[in-house]
């Protein structure tokens, strides 16, 4: 038997909550989705079950005496970067807000549907394991021109290019303001461009300059 809805998962997950009715039921709910499922009743015994048996994900509610909700997620995020499902009575605008920036992936609120939950804890799971993907190229060569994505920076034949560069070693820096760049820059496309009015080679980053797209046409 499993729950309508959540396919068989597995991992382990911890229920951090002081509420003996409410932890009863999400256990039941997530082992029915094929979950092992930890119980805590305050924030203390929830940090000592965190450090004897690391979970995949915590459930953490917000409400509780002693150490709440708020500052196990605080202290949690010291040590590690387990997925967290925030618990927060109706109206807690304000605890959700805090529970997220102390780096809670989501939330849910009481009253609340178990099989919500359940469906909730397996999406952050599954977020979660998902493969980092490797990051693009950082550096792209045509030639004798050399891109670096990050820096933003161009080089031709080792030597940086940027608007300032082309005043300076072109025109001297008196002839005039940057907007010089723009123009030639325009003549440029039209040489160069299928439809200058839609570059595709020579492209315009809003706030940062122009970039050359390699083997568009």
């Amino acid at each position: 038997m499993k729950v309508d809805g959540v396919s068989e998962q597995s991992g382990r997950i911890l229920v951090v909550d002081d509420d003996e009715t409410v932890r009863d039921v999400v256990r039941r709910y997530l082992e029915l989705a094929g979950f092992t499922v930890d119980l805590a009743g305050d924030g203390a015994e929830g940090l000592r079950v965190f450090a004897e048996r690391p979970p995949d994900l915590v459930v953490l509610d917000v409400m509780m005496p002693g150490i709440n909700g708020l500052e196990v997620c605080k202290r949690l995020r010291q040590v590690s970067q387990v997925p967290i499902v925030m618990l927060t009575a109706l109206g807690e605008e304000e605890n959700r807000i805090a529970g997220l920036q102390l780096g809670a992936d989501d939330y849910v609120t009481k009253p609340f549907s178990p099989k919500e939950l359940a469906l909730r804890v397996a999406s952050v799971l599954r977020r979660a394991r998902m493969p980092i993907q490797a990051p693009a190229a950082a550096e792209l060569t045509d030639g004798n021109l050399t891109l670096q994505l990050g820096a933003r920076q161009a080089t031709l034949n080792g030597s940086e290019l940027s608007r300032a560069d082309l005043l300076e070693k072109v025109w001297g820096w008196d002839f005039g303001d940057q907007s010089t760049v723009t123009v030639h820059v325009r003549r440029l496309r039209e040489k160069v461009e299928r439809d200058p009015a839609k570059p595709v080679r020579v492209a315009t980053v809003w706030g940062v300059g122009y970039r050359y797209d390699r083997g568009q046409s």
